[in-house]
């Protein structure tokens, strides 16, 4: 009863501390919010733009996973932030795990987790990089597995009732005010104190639910507890959930709201393929124009195109973010190098230098734009934003680059190139440009030293040997590196021909001179030097945030055989199918095979020829694809042995021995002449085989596959609720009464594309349930985003439907999957579409149509099938 008593005279005193002025500087390099909105740092008064990564080494699963994998903490950290510096990033960002360094009453525990932060933090500090922090996460410390017991106020109380809980509420008071005057040991500066932490945010998504005024008092008493530290630095507050408080939000005494953006939802457990960029072409904030909103500044706390492993979508959310006034964004979360290669850490999101190279570029050209773009500048509506400011992204060469004088930057193949090479000072990239030809999978980094001398660093090989994104083990690999030498030719004036390379990396003696532009190279660091140039520069030698000689590329050495060959639609019969396999050994193949057979047991070998780096492919001619199913095997050959796939077993398939029970299996079918009577339809939706992918904007148990009765085939089942559910995060907007779902079929497409010229109907098979009727919009997404479809109305008998491919018309796309925010956009439409061909299909999408009322919307509706014909 004391401690109660004590607990609600101290949140009385608080409540009633005044409301202080706008931030100011606390020291001469703080940064503080001007009266316009706009975070400056306080000795230039030049507006603040950063951008970097969530990073959670510290705490949690990464925490116990590195003791399992006897991984040393420290070095791993110090490792990671070279290379946060390498992609030059400057900006950090942590919702910390409170149910770890605190107990239940609020007091901040001295322990490891608090020191790793403390570390963390001060090798940013060393690379010149700035943080954010977040004091508070409420999350508990398990995910992705069961939580540990912890200490935490939060682990007592839970989210909900901390933001009302009076005791909750003073264990919170009591731990910030601790947490701000905590002095890291590294750097012996607390953190209110420390010039490279520009803010603080006082906690992770608190989805709040209580009254405007219980909320604004809340957050008052939180910033109260901070400002008694003497702390003047920016205190921001997540305003991007439950935005009917907003008004509420701008009361409280806060500089700035924090927003997060996740495009493609989250947890699809696959990648997610097609054409994403009409989903972030703009981030429309509702509010934002209040006129409260005008003086507070606007970060992005975590953002992440989820599921996504393709390079080009990161600049685009950039650009967006920037036309929305964001003045810094940190991405949610870069995965320590040490982890990477299982990808356990947050199975839906894959970001690293190492392991996912591609992805990290962009990042990295995300970054740049945040430097680069001024606030609120607008570049259209897609796609004619696809360049800007010397940017570029495309979709259709998974491309994003930056090319101007002084930085070439790029994720992808690129024929782009600077104009002007005398100024030229940095290459970062991956793949073959007109500067660099490299047949590696790694990044590299070209940074001029001085005239004739280059740095170069050449990251090791990364090939994704599984979907990333699905499900996730320490036992399961889903990428693996390898050190490889390769060839590079650097084409630069600067350099000519003939230039010499030096290693610089410990560990690394290998030197060689090119041939013309051309060497060979393996992972490490090297010094570039034009022919007759001296070069002066040594491995220890500083050079902007980083020593010369630094490198951290992890190839561990391979003790199998991966093989990666995905999923391969139905095709036509008396076409030639191309049929592509990845494959990384523990060596160099000798030689993959194809075994392939429609008849007989005996199937014929087909040799597979390289296509670049791990890549083979074979052309089935096409007296040889018969109506069936053709089941062929795929032959490793390496240093005198043979092993098949998919069963991994050694020997080859025409063995007396083999066990060809398994197999893998292609569908080829009777070619579509485009009538109803005559070949087999370009099937677009089959439930049995597509139910796990379809994205869509329902609660994923309103989905069930049911099985056929007899010759009925298995069916989709959709339930939908009575009544269209309030958004928790927004109730006070208009219900969306739209039930959707979308499917790539891309492949479909391109593997019958022979026959699309015949096709001239897109039919739907199903049932509207119980109810008289429905109407239903089919529609199919082309790879511009650009939308045709038509309204069908099904019935309570299952029937197909027919619709003619020249009767559809421009329709908008769902955003699937849902964005979040849920207050972003639900639609896009595209603005220019581009003429219907079917030939550039890519996604079907289907939609209980919402201008139909509730009488005529079905309590359940079945599905057999979608396809051409």
């Amino acid at each position: 009863m004391k401690n109660a008593l004590v607990s609600c005279l101290f949140f009385g005193l608080v409540a009633l501390a005044p409301v202080l002025a706008p931030c100011r500087a606390q020291s001469s390099r703080d940064v503080y919010v001007d009266d316009a909105g706009v975070m400056r740092w306080g000795d230039t008064k030049k507006e603040v733009q950063g951008f970097g990564v969530n990073y959670t080494v510290p705490f949690a699963y990464a925490y116990r996973a590195a003791d399992r994998l006897g991984v040393d903490r420290e070095q791993a950290i110090a490792q990671d932030v070279y290379h946060l510096a390498r992609l030059g990033f400057d900006l950090y960002r942590v919702h910390v795990w409170d149910v770890e360094i605190s107990d239940t009453v609020g007091n901040l525990l001295d322990n490891d987790h608090l020191r790793l932060l403390d570390f963390t933090l001060n090798e940013l500090k060393k690379r010149g990089m700035h943080y954010f922090l977040t004091p508070i996460a409420y999350w508990p410390n398990g995910y992705p597995e069961p939580a540990e017991p912890t200490p935490g106020f939060a682990t007592k109380y839970g989210k909900e009732a901390c933001l009302t809980h009076p005791e909750a509420i003073a264990a919170q008071e009591r731990y910030l005010f601790q947490f701000l005057n905590h002095v890291n040991p590294y750097t012996g500066v607390a953190y209110k104190d420390d010039p490279d932490l520009i803010a603080f945010e006082v906690s992770n998504e608190p989805h709040h639910r209580g009254t405007p005024e219980e909320v604004t008092a809340f957050i008052n008493r939180m910033v109260a507890s901070m400002r008694r530290t003497g702390c003047r630095k920016p205190i921001f507050y997540n305003i991007s959930h439950s935005i009917h408080l907003a008004d509420a939000y701008a009361e409280a005494d806060i500089q700035g709201g924090t927003f997060q953006w996740y495009p493609t939802g989250l947890g699809a457990r696959h990648e997610l393929r097609g054409n994403l960029l009409p989903h972030v072409d703009a981030y429309t904030i509702p509010f934002i124009d209040r006129p409260a909103y005008r003086k507070m500044a606007q970060v992005v706390y975590e953002f992440d195109a989820a599921d996504v492993g393709r390079s080009y979508i990161y600049p685009a959310m950039a650009r967006s973010f920037r036309t929305a006034g964001m003045q810094t964004a940190t991405h949610f979360a870069y995965d320590p190098t040490f982890l990477a290669h299982t990808n356990t850490e947050y199975s839906t999101h894959f970001m690293n230098l190492v392991y996912a190279p591609q992805k990290a570029l962009s990042l990295m050209l995300a970054g740049e734009i945040f430097h680069r773009v001024p606030r609120h500048a607008s570049y259209g509506t897609y796609p004619a934003d696809t360049a800007f400011a010397g940017f570029r992204v495309s979709y259709g060469q998974d491309l994003a680059e930056l090319v101007t004088d002084q930085k070439f930057i790029y994720t992808h193949h690129t024929t782009s190139a600077p104009k002007r090479l005398q100024k030229l000072e940095q290459i970062a990239g991956w793949g073959r440009s007109p500067l660099v030809q490299y047949d590696g999978t790694g990044a590299y980094f070209l940074d001029r030293l001085e005239k004739g001398v280059w740095r170069l660093e050449v990251l090791p090989d990364a090939v994704w040997v599984d979907d990333p994104f699905s499900a996730t083990g320490l036992q399961k690999t889903v990428a693996v590196t390898r050190a490889q030498d390769r060839s590079l030719t650097v084409q630069l004036p600067d350099l000519g021909e003939g230039y010499t390379l030096m290693p610089l990396n410990e560990g690394n003696s290998y030197q060689t001179q090119a041939e013309g532009s051309t060497c060979t190279v393996r992972p490490g660091t090297y010094l570039l030097t034009r022919q007759g140039k001296q070069a002066k520069w040594k491995a220890t030698d500083r050079w902007k945030n980083i020593t010369l000689g630094e490198f951290y590329g992890p190839s561990s050495p391979l003790t199998q055989t991966y093989v990666r060959h995905t999923h391969t639609p139905p095709v036509s019969a008396g076409q030639p199918v191309e049929l592509d396999v990845q494959v990384v050994a523990p060596e160099t193949p000798d030689a993959v095979e194809l075994w392939a057979s429609t008849q007989g047991w005996r199937p014929e070998k087909i040799k597979m020829t390289p296509q670049g780096a791990y890549r083979y492919r074979a052309v089935l001619p096409a007296d040889q694809v018969r109506e069936g199913f053709l089941r062929y095997y795929i032959t490793v050959q390496c240093q005198g042995q043979a092993r098949t796939y998919p069963n991994d077993q050694a020997g080859a398939p025409t063995d007396w021995d083999f066990d060809r029970s398994s197999s893998y299996r292609l569908s080829v079918v009777a070619p579509n002449a485009g009538t109803p009577v005559a070949g087999t339809p370009v099937t677009l939706f089959n439930p049995l085989e597509d139910e796990a992918f379809l994205l869509h904007t329902n609660d994923a148990s309103r989905y069930q596959l049911l099985p056929g009765a007899g010759p009925t085939p298995p069916t989709l089942q959709l339930r939908l609720p009575s009544q269209q559910p309030l958004d928790p995060e927004n109730p006070e907007a208009e219900p969306i009464t739209d039930h959707s779902f979308r499917l790539f079929v891309g492949d479909k497409v391109a593997r019958r594309a022979a026959e699309l010229s015949t096709q001239t109907h897109l039919v739907v098979r199903g049932n509207s349930g119980s109810s008289a009727h429905c109407p239903v919009q089919v529609a199919l997404v082309l790879n511009d985003g650009s939308v045709y479809g038509a309204t069908l109305t099904l019935s309570s008998a299952t029937e197909a439907h027919r619709v003619a491919l020249a009767d559809l018309q421009p329709v908008a796309l769902v955003t699937l999957p849902r964005p979040y925010p849920t207050f972003l956009p639900y639609y896009f439409e595209n603005p220019a579409p581009i003429p219907f061909d079917l030939h550039a299909v890519e996604s079907v999408q289907f939609s209980i149509d919402p201008s139909a009322s509730a009488q005529t919307q079905p309590s359940t509706l079945t599905l057999e099938g979608i396809w051409l014909e």
